[in-house]
């Protein structure tokens, strides 16, 4: 499996992790506060701190997957994988940086480095669909 591959086989793969960390978690408090597994909000609105933060995390991830997954569709199938093999990785790791530093904390500087991970992955999009179009 190449680096493009593999960069987008980790990423979901870390979704389904997250998804099965917040399903153990709202398990969790469901057991410990009687609280009725089928009332917790989609958005973790219900659920202070740590859960929240984790299901922030989680949606992070599943609303950004689609843009990641599309961009490397297209090299596929323009034969273009040499376009993306390069960067490929580092989406992956901003990515799990970014889920990381949105569940420990939300902290200004915390805030600041997940805007700063996603702008990476933002801007290796681009520079992927400038050179993937141009």
């Amino acid at each position: 499996m190449g680096p493009t591959a593999t960069a987008l086989v980790g990423f979901g793969t870390w979704l389904v992790l997250l998804t099965i960390a917040l399903a153990l978690y709202r398990g969790y408090v469901g057991a410990t506060t009687g609280k009725p597994l089928n009332s917790f909000q989609p958005d973790g609105s219900d659920m202070p701190g740590f859960g929240r933060r984790l299901t922030r995390a989680r949606d992070n991830c599943f609303e950004t997957l689609p843009v990641f997954a599309v961009i490397v569709l297209g090299a596929q199938l323009s034969g273009r994988l040499d376009v993306t093999n390069g960067l490929a990785p580092w989406v992956l790791y901003s990515r799990i940086a970014q889920s990381v530093t949105h569940i420990i904390s939300t902290s200004v500087s915390a805030v600041l480095l997940r805007g700063t991970m996603l702008g990476v992955q933002l801007v290796i999009y681009l520079y992927w669909a400038s050179r993937l179009l141009g």
